[in-house]
């Protein structure tokens, strides 16, 4: 898989940086989106933002390629699928929350209506 998700000599440097503390950061990024009712669109640009810090720090701390397409896109996707989860996660308890009488609760990250509603 080097070569293809990361550049680095260890798969360990991109679960640390990209999965580990860019997936952390992407999940409060839509954590955040969905509290404060913002579309998954603003979570898709904060994500390309994310991707660019993601990028330097492996350029920073472990000597990878900055400005490189393919691994800013490979880090992006990562980020933008946490990202999501963590949306659609808090977007369910949202939902749920707010909404008792109207919906429940399906899996973590999905509702539906209640029948009887």
């Amino acid at each position: 898989m080097q070569g293809i998700l990361y550049e680095e000599p260890s798969i360990f440097l991109f679960l640390l940086v990209t999965c580990v503390m860019g997936g952390w950061a992407a999940w409060m990024a839509g954590r955040a989106c969905a509290k404060t009712w913002r579309p998954i669109a603003f979570l898709v640009f904060y994500m390309l933002l994310l991707g660019i810090a993601v990028r330097f720090i492996h350029f920073a701390l472990f000597g990878g390629t900055m400005l490189t397409l393919h691994y800013y896109v490979v880090d992006t996707i990562v980020l933008i699928i946490f990202g999501t989860l963590g949306y659609r996660y808090t977007r369910t308890n949202q939902m749920i929350g707010q909404y008792f009488w109207l919906y429940e609760k399906v899996s973590p990250f999905s509702w539906k209506e209640k029948t009887g509603a």
